[in-house]
């Protein structure tokens, strides 16, 4: 192989790892990267969730007495208004990761286009210069 193949061969494989391999490998670790604090988030929510659920129903287990079931109510009324703070807070976390993940993935879509645009110029350059090479070679052989 002629080292000018070689030079040619190296650039398309830079080319093509600068413009596809690199862009889809950084969106893939992105989207990993959400998905595992999202589910973070869930598994969090359902664990308060469910202890939660699981404290009302043996309180209301133990309710013995008209004093424990008056306990239980009040003691309800105020689980419900938690789960509802905390509900709005877990709605918030989701809301917050989600514009992060959309933020970071249309910069990592910016910098690819300005990549490509970039790669672009050179190789209309390149190809360029070659032209004007090839000329040149032609018209000294005459």
């Amino acid at each position: 192989m002629s080292k000018t193949t070689e030079q040619a061969t190296e650039q398309a494989t830079q080319q093509f790892e600068s413009l596809f391999v690199a862009p889809a490998r950084a969106y893939g670790s992105l989207t990993l990267e959400y998905y595992e604090k999202l589910m973070a988030a869930q598994l969090d929510a359902f664990r308060t969730y469910s202890e939660l659920s699981l404290a009302q129903a043996r309180a209301w287990i133990d309710v013995k007495d008209a004093e424990g079931l008056k306990q239980v109510v009040s003691d309800q009324q105020k689980a419900v208004q938690d789960l509802g703070d905390r509900l709005q807070g877990d709605t918030q976390k989701v809301v917050t990761l989600s514009q992060e993940f959309l933020q970071k993935g249309q910069k990592l879509a910016e910098e690819n286009v300005k990549s490509g645009q970039k790669l672009a110029e050179e190789n209309v350059k390149t190809s360029q210069k070659l032209a004007e090479d090839a000329v040149k070679k032609v018209q000294t052989s005459k």
